[in-house]
C-alpha cells in the first residue's frame, strides 16, 4: 500500500461543511477560474489574430513581387507574365499559390457622389476563396473568360466594390457606374456594372480596393496580354514566411523586388506582437495568483492537520513521506480545478464560436463579433504548464513539516 496516497485520500474526504472542505473548494475554484480565463483569453486572441491576418491576406497576399521603380503610382511598371517564377509556381517549395494582378487608379462617379478607388485587375488564376467569406451581396466578377458580351479581349466591366464604397456612392448590386481613368490628355471612362459588394472591416482596404478584370487594366495601361503589374504569392505556413521569401528571391530577376506583407502592413503586425506580449503578462499574473492561492490553501490544511503530522512523526514516519502526503492533496485539487476549468473555458468558447454572443464595433476592432480560434496545442500546453508550475510551488509549504516537533504538534489545539 502506498501510505502517502492512502493518507491523502483520508485528508481529502473531509466532512462536508468542515473547514478543510471549505478551504479545499477555494483551492479548486481558484485554479478552475484561472484556467477558464486563460483558455478564453488565448482562444479570443488566436481567433482575433487569425481573423485580422486573413482579412489582410485578402488583398495583401503573403509576398508580393513587383518591378523596381521610382514611380510611386499605383500602376507601376509592367512585368512579363512569362517568368520563371510564374512558370514554376506549382513547384516552388513552401508556396501554395501564385497569382498575377494589375492596378489602375480611377474615380467612380454616380449622379450625386464620387469616390477615388484603385481597380485591382485579376485573372483566372485569382484565388476567390478568402474573399467569398467577406461578400455581403452579389457575387464575384467574371474575369479572364468570355462573358458573352463581346468583351473577351477588351476585358469584362463587371466590378466588385466594398460596402464602404457602396454606402458612399449609394450604389447596389446591378447598378451601372461610370469609372474615370486619368492618363494622357483626356480621361477615359468605362461604364462598370456592380456585381458584388464585400466588407472586410479594414478601413484602409475598404476605402481603396475594387476588383475587376485584369484585361481591362492591361488595356487601360496600354499593356499587352502578357504583361502584369505584380505577382501575389501565398505560402503554406505563415510561420515560415522568411524561408519562402528566400526561395522566391532566388527565382526572380534583379530588376524585381520582394515585399513581405509584414512590411506592407507593419503597424497591424506590430500591434499583434503587442497583443502577444500582453498575453504573456496575463499568463504570468494568473498563474502567480493561482500558485499563491494553492500555497495558502495547503498551509492552512497543514496547520489544521498539525496533530496528525505530530502523530505520524511520533510513529516514525519520515518527513519526505509526510510532505508527499500533502503534495498529493494539492495535486488532487489541481486535477479537479483543471477538469472544471477546461469544461467552463471550452464551453464558453464554443458558445461564442457558435452563436456570436458578444458583438464588437467593426470601426474599432475590424470584426463584428469576438472571434474564437480552437488552438488545441495551446490548451494542452496551458494544462501542462499549470500542473508543472503548481506542483513545483507546492513543495515550498511542505518544507515547514521539517520544523514541526512531535511533542508540540500532539499538544496543538485547533
Amino acid at each position: 500500500m502506498n501510505v502517502p496516497v492512502f493518507l491523502a485520500r483520508k485528508v481529502r474526504h473531509a466532512p462536508q461543511g468542515s473547514f478543510s472542505a471549505t478551504v479545499t473548494r477555494v483551492g479548486v475554484v481558484s485554479i478552475a477560474l484561472g484556467l477558464t480565463i486563460l483558455i478564453v483569453a488565448f482562444g479570443v486572441l488566436s481567433g482575433y489574430k487569425d481573423t485580422i491576418q486573413q482579412k489582410i491576406f485578402l488583398f495583401g497576399a503573403h509576398i508580393q513581387v513587383s518591378k523596381f521603380t521610382n514611380d510611386y503610382s499605383y500602376e507601376g511598371k509592367p512585368i512579363p507574365l512569362n517568368t520563371r517564377l510564374y512558370r514554376e509556381r506549382d513547384r516552388i517549395p513552401g508556396v501554395r499559390h501564385v497569382q498575377a494582378v494589375a492596378l489602375k487608379a480611377g474615380i467612380l462617379k454616380t449622379k450625386d457622389e464620387l469616390t477615388g478607388v484603385v481597380l485591382k485587375g485579376v485573372g483566372r488564376d485569382y484565388d476567390w476563396n478568402l474573399l467569398r467569406e467577406s461578400l455581403v451581396a452579389g457575387t464575384v466578377p467574371t474575369v479572364g473568360v468570355d462573358s458573352g458580351n463581346g468583351q473577351s479581349s477588351r476585358g469584362s466591366t463587371e466590378l466588385l466594390i466594398s460596402q464602404f464604397m457602396a454606402n458612399q456612392l449609394q450604389a447596389k448590386v446591378g447598378d451601372g457606374i461610370p469609372m474615370y481613368f486619368l492618363g494622357g490628355n483626356t480621361p477615359r471612362v468605362r461604364k462598370m456594372t456592380v456585381v458584388g459588394i464585400y466588407d472586410t472591416g479594414l478601413e484602409e482596404v475598404d476605402k481603396t480596393i475594387a476588383l475587376g478584370d485584369i484585361r481591362l487594366v492591361q488595356r487601360l495601361n496600354n499593356w499587352g496580354p502578357d504583361s502584369v503589374g505584380n505577382f501575389e504569392i501565398f505560402v503554406n505556413d505563415f510561420d515560415h514566411l522568411e524561408t519562402a521569401v528566400a526561395t522566391v528571391f532566388d527565382l526572380i530577376t534583379p530588376d524585381l523586388r520582394v515585399t513581405r506583407v509584414t512590411d506592407q502592413y507593419r503597424p497591424l503586425f506590430d500591434w499583434m506582437v503587442l497583443l502577444d506580449r500582453n498575453m504573456v503578462i496575463l499568463l504570468f499574473l494568473i498563474t502567480f495568483v493561482a500558485s499563491f492561492n494553492m500555497v495558502s490553501v495547503l498551509l492552512v490544511l497543514m496547520m489544521e492537520r498539525t496533530p496528525m503530522i505530530g502523530l505520524l512523526k511520533a510513529l516514525g514516519s519520515p518527513d519526505p513521506l509526510i510532505r508527499r502526503l500533502f503534495l498529493y492533496v494539492g495535486l488532487n485539487m489541481v486535477g479537479w480545478g483543471l477538469l472544471i476549468g477546461n469544461v467552463l473555458g471550452i464551453s464558453l468558447c464554443w458558445l461564442q464560436w457558435q452563436f456570436h454572443l458578444i458583438p464588437l464595433d467593426p470601426k474599432n476592432y475590424f470584426v463584428t463579433y469576438v472571434p474564437i480560434s480552437w488552438d488545441w496545442p495551446t490548451i494542452l500546453a496551458l494544462n501542462g504548464a499549470t500542473v508543472i508550475l503548481i506542483a513545483l510551488v507546492l513543495w515550498l509549504p511542505t518544507l515547514i513539516i521539517n520544523r514541526i516537533q512531535p511533542v508540540k504538534a500532539l499538544a496543538f489545539k485547533k
